[in-house]
């Protein structure tokens, strides 16, 4: 988590300076995006429980610059995600918490929850065809989450997203964007429990230009 700030907050910087155009007040693009992703994975498949998410995004495209070659931009997102959520292990809970009974009970019953997020991230993109770009991107939000389960407690939570995929021109000032991503959901210890999530998953896209 602090490793990904960290970053972060140096991404904006470094690119803000060394960008050619100041960045701008108001968003040169608007998108959607639409993106699932599961803990049941290659990468990370926890035998303990299974989580997967749909989220809903809004996306607000501010220009940062271009280097080299490579263009960036700041990306401020809104977002609902809906999840899924069973403890498969009760075994998971141990005796000495208290409730450990009440606890196995409610959270090896399959429950629905959403994540009410206001996300940032920062985006480079690099063409390598006339119509089609690739694109990376790493962002950090902060969330609530509407209940709790074993791994996650109730409230205040923090997101964190990296992606890679391709943007692809569909007209003039209209694209299309399918990548893959890596999401962490905690809350840096604010409340405990704080396991987290991670899932990987895949993600499509619309964007357009407004000016």
């Amino acid at each position: 988590m602090r490793f990904t700030l960290f970053f972060f907050l140096i991404g904006i910087c470094v690119f803000t300076m060394q960008g050619q155009e100041e960045p701008k007040i108001k968003p040169m693009k608007i998108g959607f995006l639409y993106a699932h992703g599961s803990n049941e994975n290659f990468f990370h498949d926890d035998p303990d429980y299974t989580y997967s998410s749909e989220s809903y995004k809004g996306q607000f495209f501010y220009s940062i610059g271009e280097w080299k070659n490579i263009n960036f931009e700041l990306i401020v997102q809104t977002q609902i995600q809906f999840l899924n959520h069973q403890l498969i292990n009760e075994q998971y809970i141990t005796p000495d918490q208290e409730d450990y009974q009440e606890k196995r009970r409610e959270f090896t019953t399959p429950k629905t929850f959403n994540i009410y997020a206001l996300e940032f991230g920062v985006s480079a993109s690099k063409q390598i065809l006339s119509k089609l770009a690739i694109e990376t991107s790493i962002s950090l939000g902060f969330s609530f989450v509407n209940k709790r389960t074993e791994r996650l407690a109730k409230g205040f939570t923090f997101i964190e997203n990296f992606s890679l995929g391709l943007n692809y021109t569909l007209l003039k000032n209209q694209f299309i964007y399918f990548g893959g991503y890596f999401g962490h959901v905690s809350n840096l210890d604010i409340n405990k429990p704080n396991d987290g999530y991670n899932s990987l998953g895949y993600q499509i896209g619309y964007r357009f230009i407004i000016y």
